[in-house]
């Protein structure tokens, strides 16, 4: 037996021991009590009811409004929404252990990226959405619906694309006289930095050392990973050293970015410092303008998006980051209702344009991104211009598959223990030798 296979059931058998034991106390059965609870047409005679799971209270927004429009517009099968929210970790345990047993699993459910590859393991126990997927895939950033697939199986419908931009805050960028169109290359960021640190009181840049999530696109951008498409492991290739190597001499050697403020990019420290106008620029996926909205007020209409700098001249500039995988489980009672609802709510046109305008997310059908209802003025155009989509159109093509497997929360977890407090902070070793501890202690888990 593989040794990935006897880790994964005897992860299996410490969920059940967890469970046993109370998290949550009494007798809950495989899905506990969650969060929250949401019954959207429990006054519609005659639906049929449809259970869905999720980690994010946010998405619930959009299955609501879609549930009510699917109810106005299917008035011979209303269907009644049962939503429930959980803890993140105790979704995806409830949900893989009622898969294992038969007993509890909901209709439709969220799954984290990173919790994926859980869920692939055999036969996965979820319905095929390929009747649904492949009809917009010509129209669609095809590599985030790859993500969550097997064997040219589609089981998960993306949420977002996820694409990497850079966040410029102009204010500062017009002070040090640098136009952020002219910012091409990484070469060219790093020159603009000198000009930011000598005619500002503010850095150029911030390098995480908490949270890989700067670092992963940047490696993406240049065709690498941290896996093969094999599920080998990648980690301490050339183009990740050279690019771990980057982010250390942008600190101590180009001298224009420094440490984030707590670590990364979600930290309260970082959110100050940021509000305040201390760095010139912030590379993030477009899921983070929300993050701008609720939390750095004072930067509205001093921020503008653009792409990614390339590493070389025409190269990539962009990358897919973060990501929930939508699924219909095979134990629901109502698999193509389920199915059809699913595919209405994420892939269908109106479904795809309420991606953005409930949720402020880049909706994998890139068709819709010219449509009228996307342009329309809201907080997000206030806050960063109407450039968002001539952005992404221009990058659409940039994005890669990522290979994400079983071991990449390992992976995080070896960058944000080890290697950048190491290299970053410590500077106790070199890239390589980081890299190269970090790829061999993930091979000795496969």
């Amino acid at each position: 037996m593989k040794k990935s296979l006897l880790l994964f059931l005897f992860g299996i058998m410490a969920m059940l021991v967890l469970a046993a034991c109370g998290g949550g106390g009494g007798d809950e059965g495989a899905s506990g009590d969650a969060d929250d609870v949401e019954v959207i047409g429990e006054d519609v005679e005659d639906a049929t009811e449809l259970t869905f799971w999720t980690f994010a209270g946010q998405h619930v927004d959009l299955f609501r409004d879609s549930a009510e429009r699917w109810n106005e517009e299917n008035p011979d099968r209303p269907i009644k929404l049962v939503a429930e929210t959980y803890p993140y970790d105790q979704m995806h345990n409830n949900l893989l252990l009622s898969l294992q047993s038969g007993e509890g699993a909901p209709d439709i459910a969220d799954i984290e990226i990173s919790k994926f590859p859980n869920y692939m393991q055999g036969e996965p126990q979820l319905e095929s959405m390929n009747e649904y997927v492949e009809p917009v895939l010509e129209d669609s950033v095809k590599e985030r619906f790859e993500i969550y697939a097997k064997d040219d199986t589609y089981y998960g419908l993306p949420t977002h694309v996820g694409a990497t931009v850079m966040y410029y805050n102009t204010e500062i960028m017009d002070e040090a006289g640098v136009d952020i169109d002219s910012i091409e290359t990484w070469d060219d960021f790093v020159e603009a930095g000198k000009e930011v640190v000598d005619k500002t009181d503010s850095v150029m840049w911030n390098v995480n050392t908490g949270d890989y999530i700067d670092y992963w696109p940047m490696i993406s951008q240049q065709d690498s990973d941290f896996f093969d498409e094999n599920g080998e492991v990648t980690i301490d290739n050339e183009t990740n050293i050279n690019t771990l190597q980057f982010m250390h001499d942008a600190i101590y050697e180009h001298e224009i970015a420094e440490i984030t403020p707590g670590g990364e990019p979600h930290a309260e420290e970082f959110y100050g410092y940021m509000n305040d106008g201390n760095a010139a620029s912030l590379l993030m996926p477009v899921w983070y303008m929300g993050r701008f909205i609720e939390n750095m007020p004072d930067l509205e209409g001093k921020m503008a998006i653009r792409p990614l700098p390339a590493w070389e001249e025409g190269g990539k500039r962009s990358a897919g980051m973060g990501g929930t995988g939508t699924v219909v489980t095979n134990h629901s009672e109502e698999p193509e209702l389920a199915k059809e609802f699913l595919a209405f709510t994420k892939l269908s046109e109106e479904g795809s344009i309420n991606l953005w305008k409930v949720l402020g997310f880049d909706p994998p059908r890139w068709e819709v991104w010219e449509s009228e209802e996307v342009r329309e003025d809201n907080q997000y155009y206030q806050y960063f211009g109407d450039g968002i989509f001539d952005t992404l159109l221009d990058i659409r093509d940039d994005i890669n598959t990522l290979n994400i497997t079983e071991h990449t929360p390992d992976v995080q977890n070896e960058f944000s223990t080890n290697v950048f407090q190491n290299v970053i902070r410590e500077q106790n070793q070199t890239p390589e030798e980081s890299l190269k501890e970090a790829a061999d202690k993930i091979r000795d888990m496969q």
